[in-house]
């Protein structure tokens, strides 16, 4: 991860959480992590504090993954010795991810040009200002591109980050590191940024309960119609409370625990489809395949091979 003058503190700790921490519960480590920067010392946000002893910027000609510096002054011109390392790590392959106003370091560097990418939503006009070319999605939480990614501001950093290593290492893993984060182990990247929070004049009206009801039972033919029984409601007020409340529709959540329970049970080593589709809820083994590739770009027997259990070796 790069970090320049005046870039956040709150995206730098998402990242270091995510990607820098040894997970001794998993047996292994997930990233071999590296903080770098154009300069010896970096004054961060606002001067909040400076930053020393990290790399410089030439430990970046070897990452697999490069994330770009944000910080709030959009307006003005990133380092070029950045810029040309963002060109460098993209001409050789590198997956990119800009976490907030990373995006604007991305398209300064004219590699989102033609691409998807999203931005904190109060910087979406300035952004389409500057940068007509990219295809910004100011509406959602990230933006998967295949080797660019971008997030949101602030918390989707938290999102991204898991998203990388689901993607990385598989849904139980990701869920491990979300447990350890006490935080949402998955929020798909279409959900809105904006989610509104109004304070509640009325009676809680919180989804945990219906919600962990729900988890329990994916694989039963659980319908939306169940969910607003369960939450005594009408189906209608349980589409607004999923929409202000998670940002998404009942439908869209309970197909993505759906998802995330059958990558679970084919990491966990369950090899038959039609058991994995009937376990998670997804009925057919044609529809957990059409699922999963569309979820992960992957098929089942992609999946397996990349996360799940080590075959048990033969007798010699």
């Amino acid at each position: 991860m790069i970090v320049d003058e005046n870039s956040n503190p709150f995206e730098l700790g998402c990242v270091t959480e995510v990607f820098g921490l040894r997970r001794p519960e998993l047996g292994r480590e997930l990233y071999d992590f590296t903080l770098c920067a154009p300069e010896p010392d970096t004054l961060m946000r606002d001067g909040f504090f400076t930053l020393t002893g990290v790399a410089g910027l030439d430990a970046t000609d070897s990452a697999d993954t490069l994330i770009v510096p944000n910080r709030p002054d959009t307006d003005v011109p990133r380092r070029p010795a950045v810029l040309d390392a963002v060109r460098r790590a993209h001409a050789r392959g590198a997956r990119l991810v800009g976490m907030c106003s990373g995006a604007f370091t991305l398209a300064e560097a004219g590699v989102l040009d033609g691409r998807r990418a999203t931005a904190h939503w109060q910087w979406a006009e300035a952004f389409r200002a500057c940068f007509p070319s990219v295809d910004l999605r100011p509406d959602v939480l990230f933006v998967d591109d295949g080797d660019i990614l971008t997030s949101a501001g602030s918390a989707a950093a938290l999102d991204l980050g898991l998203h990388l290593v689901r993607r990385d290492h598989g849904a139980e893993v990701a869920n491990a590191v979300s447990r350890r984060l006490v935080f949402a182990a998955h929020r798909d990247g279409g959900q809105r940024q904006f989610v509104e929070r109004p304070v509640p004049d009325t009676p809680d009206e919180s989804l945990a309960p219906v919600l962990a009801w729900a988890q329990e039972r994916l694989g039963a033919p659980l319908t939306v119609a169940d969910l607003a029984a369960r939450a005594a409601v009408s189906p209608a007020t349980l589409h607004r409370r999923f929409r202000v409340q998670l940002g998404t529709t009942p439908l869209a959540w309970l197909t993505g625990e759906r998802i995330a329970l059958a990558c679970r049970l084919i990491e966990r080593g369950e090899r038959r489809l039609d058991v994995v589709a009937r376990s998670s809820g997804l009925g057919t083994a044609a529809n957990l395949r059409s699922r999963l590739r569309r979820e992960t770009g992957l098929s089942p027997s992609a999946y397996r091979r990349r996360f799940g259990p080590e075959p048990a070796p033969v007798p010699g």
